[in-house]
């Protein structure tokens, strides 16, 4: 089976590349670089596709993004929170999955794969409304009636397989698969060389994770924040 897996390099989407590789499907690794301000991620994915050989197959679509400014992602001048709020934090891009698997959605009728793997999960996140079951499930019913694999066969769907397990349990599931995570890299705010800042709600969510999972994270951090 043909399996487009949306890859950014960070450690969900790591870890759902490992998880489909392991399956025995044949991945097509879709990287957007939309302008985000932690565009190291993106370095860091070449690293892992490196060490799966999967870079001949691997593609980079470039979607700037940079006029969305009321995220701190696309827009720099903003500074990014640092998660400490139960509110949605500034770094939510408007509608970037609803994009970004829109795009795969494209690449995979164009190759003939029938499935869309993505890293979103509903446990430990940062309350992202694109990151929801009730989203995927939606996605998917417009799979179903806007796209000609979808209206022919009906075999064409975006699968989320971390949507209900926790940060640790993510962590877990990759290292039992050989996920090397310091490859992967999850910061919104990195300094010029490349290191987690430690505080924002990505990083917090990802520290968290490996306390969970009772192993140290092995990229290096600014400060590392602990509970």
């Amino acid at each position: 089976m043909k399996t487009v897996v949306l890859f950014s390099g960070g450690l969900d989407s790591t870890t759902v590349l490992a998880m489909v590789i392991a399956r025995g499907d044949e991945v097509f690794p879709l990287t957007i670089v939309y302008g985000q301000r932690h565009e190291v991620e993106v370095r860091k994915a070449a690293l892992t596709l490196e060490r799966y050989r999967l870079s001949h197959r691997a593609k980079t679509i470039a979607l700037d993004l940079s006029f969305l400014r009321s995220s701190s992602l696309t827009n720099h001048t903003l500074v990014v929170t640092d998660g400490s709020s139960a509110a949605i934090p500034n770094t939510y891009v408007p509608a970037r999955n609803l994009l970004f698997l829109a795009l795969a959605a494209a690449y995979a009728e164009d190759i003939g794969a029938s499935r869309i793997a993505i890293g979103v999960n509903a446990v430990d996140y940062s309350g992202y409304p694109d990151c929801r079951p009730e989203f995927v499930e939606a996605f998917n019913r417009l799979l179903a009636v806007g796209t000609k694999r979808g209206v022919e066969s009906g075999d064409i769907a975006v699968e989320a397989p971390l949507l209900s397990l926790t940060k640790g349990e993510i962590i877990a599931r990759g290292l039992a698969l050989g996920v090397d995570y310091s490859l992967t890299h999850s910061c919104y705010a990195p300094d010029e060389e490349g290191r987690a800042c430690g505080r924002c709600d990505s990083c917090r969510l990802r520290l968290k994770g490996f306390a969970e999972a009772g192993i140290a994270d092995p990229v290096r951090y600014i400060e590392r924040w602990t509970a």
